[in-house]
């Protein structure tokens, strides 16, 4: 079932069947606002306090909007120039903070939005499936040069103490690249994963769980190593449910990590982040031969599966 509604104030599209509800933002950069776990009454995304949204201008630092939910991050993470012209993409890229078209299917939706600096345009197609959504994208480059760019899930999730993470057992070493954490040290720190210590207390700690909201911590990594297999999964252990996303590992190779253990605007979450570049920087990463690109006057596409098990 499709349905028109609104979610804080904005219009917003529901697509829901007996398992999940999920909740679609076209208006607000294309943004999952909302994935309904019907059958175990649980809402795998992180929910904002406010109870109104506002829809970001173009250019807006992600930073004083809303955090919560599905973003959008494309064509890059990092504010910083792109490497074919130096011009400047903004926080967290350009697509979260811009409207985006929308069409209803029999199987969900298709949205699609046209960059007003860059030239390219991104489509996503989301279908409703019986244990959760297939969302199918299509970046597509309108010059005549290889367009290079980092999509990534900005998916933040609810956790707990009962909350883990579960991965394929080869992704065994991490960097971290926050400034801020209190134990993984300073950017580009290599730890082994899951289990290493404390740069500042030197005591044991497991990456794959996750510190009370008082300690006032936060951290992003990504795993050294490309990715061979294309899954990574939530395990919430109170209920016992998981989240896996699924994805194609040749064209999403890279996992980075976010969370907020109370250290980001007092706000406890997670995020576990797929990437077809890393270190969040589109120019870094291109230097570095870490990146991927849309070829000239082509197309890079990719699917991303969210499923409730």
């Amino acid at each position: 079932m499709i349905r028109q509604s609104t979610f804080k104030g904005i219009d917003s599209i529901i697509l829901e069947n007996d398992q999940i509800q999920v909740t679609i933002l076209p208006g607000y950069g294309g943004k999952m606002a909302s994935f309904y776990d019907k059958e175990a009454g649980y809402e795998w995304l992180f929910q904002s306090k406010g109870e109104q949204l506002k829809i970001p201008p173009y250019g807006a630092d992600y930073a004083v909007f809303d955090s919560s939910g599905f973003d959008e991050i494309f064509p890059g993470i990092d504010q910083g120039p792109h490497p074919n012209d130096l011009k400047l993409i903004p926080d967290h890229g350009e697509v979260w903070a811009l409207p985006w078209n929308v069409i209803e299917r029999s199987y969900g939706v298709d949205l699609e939005v046209k960059s007003p600096t860059f030239p390219y345009r991104l489509l996503k197609q989301i279908h409703l499936k019986v244990d959760g959504i297939e969302l199918r994208y299509q970046a597509l480059n309108e010059s005549d040069e290889d367009f290079p760019f980092i999509w990534t899930a900005h998916s933040l999730v609810n956790m707990n103490q009962a909350t883990s993470i579960a991965l394929p057992q080869d992704l065994c070493e991490i960097m971290t690249v926050e400034h801020g954490s209190k134990h993984l040290g300073e950017w580009g720190t290599i730890h082994p994963y899951p289990l290493t210590k404390s740069q500042r207390t030197n005591q044991p700690i497991d990456l794959s769980r996750f510190d009370h909201q008082e300690t006032e911590n936060m951290e992003k990594f990504y795993f050294i190593d490309r990715l061979k297999e294309g899954w990574c999964k939530v395990v919430q252990g109170d209920i016992s449910r998981t989240l896996t996303y699924r994805f194609p590992p040749d064209k999403v190779p890279y996992l980075g990590i976010w969370k907020t253990e109370g250290g980001y605007r007092g706000e406890y979450n997670f995020a576990l982040e797929p990437c077809t570049g890393v270190y969040d920087d589109v120019y870094v990463a291109n230097k570095i031969d870490k990146v991927s690109k849309i070829p000239a006057n082509g197309a890079y596409s990719w699917t991303f599966t969210m499923e409730i098990g």
